[in-house]
């Protein structure tokens, strides 16, 4: 049993979470009003493996920094209760299988490709390249946490070939989402993990800038965010369209306070930023889900803009 729970948490649980998240609304919306509840769950296991190939190369690569860092010191590698060397056949076992899942499984060549794109994106880009080197790394590197929408969106519209409204501007509009929103939703993080990134001589912005600096430049990401998810507005009814304008609201207040507590030399507790990204993200998917579910009539389509966006 302990052997199973350290592969299990090689797969870092907790952040596929959070991409599983973003694929399920990402598929509704492709396909508005219906609900194929065994396309999605077939996706959400091939993404799962996906993600878990990746998360798993990302332990093997990181394994000198994680023995240094106290947040991470408990990971399997780190304890050997897992060998490199396992972790790896591991990894590719998931890598194959996650690509023959969703292209046999699902019917998606594309959705298969994209999760090989994935991986080797955040290994080599993200992991080796960018994360030891710049202070932009999660700007960049948060990239990749963004594919799910667009494999979840390559699933339906290759399944439905004939699909009137699988506009790919929509699927583009919620990877933007997630890309903007990783960067404050990290540094939060960071700013109170900095001390463990900078004994392990990773340049996360926490580390290189001061907090005031940082915090600002969460504010800044937070309103592109926000703004990000407005565009998505047209294609999606009033539900939507409230929790975007409801929690947007709320996470730009959050992220000014903490600015304006940092600024001040007050204690401004960015981690409950870092939750409340969390919630926020929640908060915006489940309605978009929820919206695109009910199939509502789309504010283009009141608005007439119906026949210029789908």
């Amino acid at each position: 049993m302990e052997t199973i729970k350290a592969y299990f948490a090689l797969t870092k649980p907790r952040v596929i979470e959070l991409l599983l998240v973003a694929t399920f609304p990402a598929m509704l919306q492709a396909d508005r009003g219906s609900i194929n509840l065994g396309l999605i769950l077939l996706t959400l296991v091939g993404g799962w493996m996906g993600a878990a190939a990746a998360n798993t190369f990302n332990m093997v690569a990181d394994a000198d920094i994680d023995q240094v860092m106290a947040r991470t010191s408990t990971r399997p590698l780190v304890k050997s209760t897992v060998s490199t060397r396992r972790a790896a056949v591991f990894a590719w076992v998931l890598t194959v299988a996650s690509f023959l899942w969703l292209w046999l499984l699902c019917g998606s060549l594309t959705a298969a490709m994209l999760v090989m794109v994935t991986i080797a994106f955040y290994i080599f880009v993200y992991t080796k390249w960018l994360k030891r080197r710049t202070p932009m790394n999660v700007v960049w590197g948060g990239a990749a946490g963004c594919m799910p929408v667009l494999v979840g969106w390559a699933v339906i519209t290759d399944s439905i070939p004939n699909l009137g409204n699988a506009q790919w501007w929509q699927a583009i509009v919620l990877f933007l989402i997630i890309f903007f929103w990783t960067p404050p939703h990290t540094w939060a993080l960071g700013m109170k993990y900095k001390k463990d990134y900078a004994a392990a001589g990773v340049p996360m912005l926490p580390v290189v800038a001061t907090e005031t600096q940082v915090t600002w430049q969460i504010v800044v990401y937070t309103w592109i965010t926000v703004a990000t998810t407005l565009l998505l507005l047209p294609a999606t009814g009033w539900i939507y369209a409230v929790a975007a304008v409801a929690a947007g609201v709320w996470f730009i207040m959050e992220a000014h306070r903490v600015h304006r507590l940092t600024a001040a030399g007050d204690r401004s507790k960015p981690y409950r930023l870092f939750i409340i990204s969390n919630n926020y993200l929640a908060v915006v998917f489940v309605a978009l889900s929820v919206d695109a579910a009910l199939g509502l009539q789309t504010l283009g389509e009141g608005f007439g803009w119906g026949q210029i966006l789908f």
